[in-house]
């Protein structure tokens, strides 16, 4: 097999592991449907308007949803669907392909390619950066990791001790240093050992009266000057269950470090399963990795056929093999 066809195989393994840990989003969909739809005779405009509820409850967005119930809509009248299980197999498959539309793969075939990860304090950037240098170990690329949220000690201590569990070096200066100046060193140190990609740990708040995001402004012009083509990535870790009450937080890390993607984490603590569609449609940036439990292996790329398989697994069967 190709490495691409291991990686798929792999990566599908993962999911059908893991899926069962989003038996809290899926239980609430399914009731809400079994409810509201999959009972009905008719698919009249009442039919349309609970899915439409449901969608929104489900934290999909009202743009997201209702574009969704528009295109089911046309997708009955066309296919001629008459029950309301055909209709949500049709609903599944306009899901799918809306998030197919998008890009997920991680852009690190640059040496060294430099990626960043943002967001709030406790959001788990840390963490995050921990697992993802055990995938990239695990997938024989070496990684080190700049610490430069600088501002927490605990921050700088929890980075190394996820960085011996994931076997890769830590670049850090004492608490309270210039945040630019450890992303530089990492950077020359990643250059002078030959690394395939640095980390970039930051701060989410400062105990300053400094602006966070001027901060965080401040380390990507350090990047850039450093590798002109860099950062390859810059990642935004939100946790699911915040769900559309992380839009505005999100929208200010997109203007100040122009995002290229989404980590979710605790995507199996949220009864939202929602929350994809309508982060990826509000910032019109793509999830990338989603995590799904607290072991150094529960980070992956986001795979939208299996996300949707977990979410819709209460009310339709899944497809053969």
């Amino acid at each position: 097999m190709t490495d691409e066809v291991v990686s798929r195989v792999h990566r599908e393994a993962w999911w059908k592991r893991m899926s069962r840990r989003m038996d809290r989003a899926s239980l609430a969909f399914s009731e809400q449907v079994r409810d509201a739809v999959l009972l009905r005779r008719d698919l009249d405009d009442a039919f349309y308007d609970d899915l439409l509820e449901i969608l929104i409850g489900a934290d999909a967005g009202m743009g997201v949803a209702e574009q969704l119930v528009t295109s089911l809509r046309e997708r009955v009248r066309l296919e001629r669907i008459a029950t309301a299980e055909e209709a949500l197999n049709a609903l599944k498959a306009e899901m799918l392909t809306l998030l197919e539309a998008r890009d997920r793969r991680l852009n690190l075939d640059a040496r060294p390619s430099v990626l960043v990860v943002v967001g709030v304090n406790g959001s788990g950037k840390t963490t995050t950066l921990g697992k993802l240098g055990h995938r990239l170990s695990a997938e024989g690329m070496t990684a080190l990791v700049a610490a430069a949220d600088t501002f927490r000690a605990a921050a700088i201590d929890q980075m190394r001790v996820w960085a011996d569990r994931s076997g890769i070096d830590v670049v850090a200066h004492r608490p309270g240093a210039d945040p630019g100046a450890v992303v530089y060193d990492a950077i020359q140190a990643a250059l002078a050992r030959r690394i395939d990609v640095v980390l970039v740990d930051t701060a989410g708040r400062l105990h300053t009266k400094s602006n966070l995001m001027a901060e965080l402004e401040k380390v990507r012009r350090v990047i850039e000057r450093a590798i002109p083509d860099a950062p390859q990535e810059t990642l935004l870790v939100i946790e699911a269950p915040t769900g559309m009450n992380a839009i505005a937080q999100a929208r200010a890390f997109h203007e100040a470090m122009q995002l290229t993607g989404i980590v979710l984490t605790k995507l199996d603590g949220t009864s939202r399963g929602g929350t994809v569609l309508a982060i990826e449609a509000e910032l019109d940036v793509p999830v990338k990795l989603v995590g799904l439990g607290e072991g150094i292996d529960d980070l992956n790329v986001f795979d939208p056929a299996a996300y949707l398989d977990a979410l819709f697994a209460g009310v339709l069967e899944l497809p053969a093999g």
